[in-house]
């Protein structure tokens, strides 16, 4: 009687650890377990850790909650302004709702990767090439909006969004270097000319106080002279202004001339000595 026991004990044991064993499911901290009982969804999603199902009745169904980071193939297309353009870009996103995620759609990954192409290829046809080359962060934004859309109601939410690279024709680039180019080379002439314009302005208010002070002339004069003789030059050519010559003619003319200062003056007849 006691062996019979000990024996219907140990079996009970061993079919109990059978039990467990096959309804034992461990969900990671970064899941979520939906379960289906006889095909139907049965109740919220399992939180992480150790937790039991009924075997051949339940299936359990692992949903990862980390983010994934997805490659959009690059998309070719027309803008607006008329340009073949190839943009690719990439999306993350992150699943909120693991029973909707498993529920609403049969793959979600795939969903979001055709959403992404398809919104990515009306964003192009409307936008300019401008835009698509320096208004990158608009453009994500709305491109965000245009996949975050219907994967709301997939369990999906769209964290970001970004444009990564944009292939122009090798026509194109040509014609942007050369509209570069020429950008580059107005804006040179510009600052050339205003240049010009400051320098004339200050070398007529350098003439207007020279005009007024002589002496100015010749002192800029000499430091002419000095600057040039410290190239050590064999040959000097020095212009000499004709203002410089106009003031040694008036210094000269102010001067008394030497006949002037020798001439005697005449004495008186009644004066005159006898012989």
């Amino acid at each position: 009687m006691v062996g019979e026991l000990l024996t219907a004990v140990a079996a009970a044991a061993a079919g109990g650890t059978v039990y467990l064993i096959a309804a034992a499911r461990v969900v990671k901290q970064y899941e979520r377990g939906v379960v289906f009982r006889l095909g139907r969804l049965y109740g919220a999603a399992r939180p992480p850790g150790f937790t039991l199902v009924v075997p051949g009745v339940d299936r359990l169904r692992k949903v990862n909650l980390q983010i994934v980071t997805m490659p959009v193939p690059a998309q070719e297309g027309i803008t607006r302004d008329n340009v073949t353009v190839r943009v690719d870009a990439v999306v993350y996103f992150k699943v909120v709702d693991a029973s909707a995620a498993i529920v609403n759609v049969e793959d979600y990954r795939f969903a979001v990767s055709q959403m992404a192409q398809t919104s990515l290829r009306s964003i192009i046809g409307k936008s300019d090439l401008d835009d698509l080359l320096s208004n990158r962060e608009k453009l994500n934004q709305g491109l965000e909006l245009m996949i975050d859309s219907p994967a709301i109601g997939w369990g999906v939410q769209i964290d970001r969004v970004e444009i990564k690279d944009v292939s122009l024709p090798d026509t194109m680039k040509r014609s942007m270097a050369r509209q570069a180019e020429a950008d580059r080379e107005r804006r040179a002439r510009v600052i050339n000319a205003d240049a010009e314009l400051q320098a004339s302005r200050k070398l007529a208010e350098a003439a207007q106080e020279m005009s007024d002070t002589p002496s100015a002339l010749q002192l800029r004069l000499l430091q002419t002279i000095v600057a040039v003789a410290a190239e050590k030059n064999s040959t000097l050519v020095l212009p000499f202004p004709v203002e410089l010559l106009r003031f040694l003619e008036r210094a000269q003319q102010s001067a008394p001339t030497p006949d002037r200062a020798a001439k005697p003056r005449p004495e008186p007849d009644g004066h005159r000595a006898g012989p």
